[in-house]
């Protein structure tokens, strides 16, 4: 045991110096050092290795300055993608953290999460956001980072998600969002770039909705109370920052949305960050794990 916490610790004093050191190829201004300071701490090439989209660990910082936790909490992880986030969230603030998601396998993740010395407090799985395997009341909060509104917008999963938390418990949400709602998309965003693709694909980008319409989304429920909603301050400059460094690190996974974010401006797309509390004895109906799915 001894043994193994001091290789652990040698592990972390290794990937620190590395994160120093990659940092120093990028502006810190670029970086946001000292508006992420925990997340500085985690090396660049882990996080453009395992992202999947605007930088997780910013935006789970982010919302961890309006969701209060507490040691020990069991803390459910929505969309974690490649569980960085579920990573972040046991590491910084020692709380255990059910990684889910769809789309990455929980043996990929579990690997990950070993590799990060997470293995007594991250637990991967592999669910579907609407049949969620857990008991009634079972965390004592949730969380999700550019996730929730792929399955968010339907008027009753928040009646089911909120089943699994705890009275008083938080649900905290970061979102890619509209500053305004509309009709038909700007030309800009719909222009093709030398990919092929455009920013905005219909199949997907409808599920973006500006804060007024998540405030009323949840208001009208009756089953949470608003905390904090808010617009996250220069949403579109870290979303253009992250693709600059990930086109200045070589990563070419998906198409770069620096240009097209660069002329947006904010004008049209940010992230929108929401905290809401359960009301005590507050329940959804219907139940999402009876549906029968053709």
């Amino acid at each position: 045991m001894v043994y193994d916490r001091m290789m652990w610790l040698v592990r972390s004093f290794r990937r620190e110096m590395n994160a120093m050191k990659q940092h120093e190829k990028f502006d810190h201004k670029v970086l946001h050092t000292h508006r992420f300071p925990r997340s500085s701490k985690y090396e660049l090439e882990w996080m453009l290795a395992n992202e999947m989209g605007p930088n997780a660990l910013w935006l789970t910082e982010e919302l961890s300055k309006y969701v209060a936790l507490e040691d020990g909490f069991r803390v459910l992880d929505m969309g974690c993608g490649r569980a960085m986030t579920s990573i972040f969230w046991a590491k910084e603030f020692d709380v255990n953290v059910f990684a889910a998601d769809l789309w990455i396998s929980a043996d990929d993740n579990w690997q990950r999460v070993e590799e990060a010395g997470c293995s007594r407090s991250v637990f991967p799985l592999r669910v579907e956001a609407r049949n969620l395997p857990f008991a009634t009341g079972f965390f004592d909060t949730i969380v999700s980072v550019d996730s929730y509104q792929y399955y968010g917008t339907d008027d009753l999963y928040l009646g089911y998600i909120t089943r699994f938390l705890k009275d008083g418990g938080q649900l905290g949400l970061v979102m890619p969002a509209m500053m305004r709602e509309f009709e038909t998309p700007p030309e800009h965003l719909t222009r093709k770039r030398a990919s092929g693709t455009a920013f905005w694909d219909p199949t997907e980008c409808w599920c973006m909705h500006t804060l007024e319409w998540w405030q009323r989304h949840f208001e009208r429920s009756g089953l949470v109370e608003i905390e904090s909603a808010e617009y996250i301050e220069d949403g579109w400059k870290l979303w253009r920052d992250w693709e600059l460094i990930r086109n200045g690190g070589g990563f070419t996974g998906f198409p770069s949305e620096a240009a097209v974010l660069e002329e947006d401006a904010g004008e049209n797309i940010g992230f929108v960050l929401l905290v809401v509390k359960k009301r005590p004895h507050s329940r959804g109906r219907f139940d999402h794990s009876l549906t029968i799915r053709l």
